[in-house]
């Protein structure tokens, strides 16, 4: 027995189907080699991608991020106007709550008279005028 066999194919069919498997390995080095070396580019890809979906995200949020800090700001504005407002009123309540314990005083007092009691509020009105 000869260990070298015949081949039933032609020999120009074996070096055809060799030339093919070779290309075709080349073609599959080639791809390979092709995603390796753009595996950069996809990344960079990935992270614009990334990147514009995050700032689609983000923008409606900045935007009612700066409304709501102006709402903050207006509101801020009027409370310190409201608080002004409240102490104004709170020493009108002193004075009239001072004025209304004289004029208790004199109308209570044992030798209360009408005319103490005119000189009293007369006198409430001349400080309030002077006021």
């Amino acid at each position: 027995m000869n260990p070298v066999s015949n081949p039933e194919a032609p020999h120009w069919v074996q070096v055809l189907l060799s030339l093919l498997g070779v290309l075709g390995g080349t073609t599959g080095l080639a791809a390979i080699a092709t995603v390796v070396s753009q595996r950069g580019k996809f990344k960079a890809d990935a992270a614009d991608t990334l990147t514009e979906a995050a700032l689609t995200l983000v923008q409606p949020l900045q935007l009612r991020i700066t409304e709501l800090e102006s709402e903050a700001v207006s509101a801020r504005a009027e409370l310190a106007l409201l608080r002004e407002q409240v102490n104004q009123l709170q020493f009108v309540v002193r004075v009239l709550t001072r004025t209304l314990d004289r004029w208790r005083a004199a109308v209570h007092a044992p030798d209360a008279t009408l005319r103490r009691i005119r000189s009293v509020v007369a006198e409430s009105e001349r400080l309030a005028e002077e006021q």
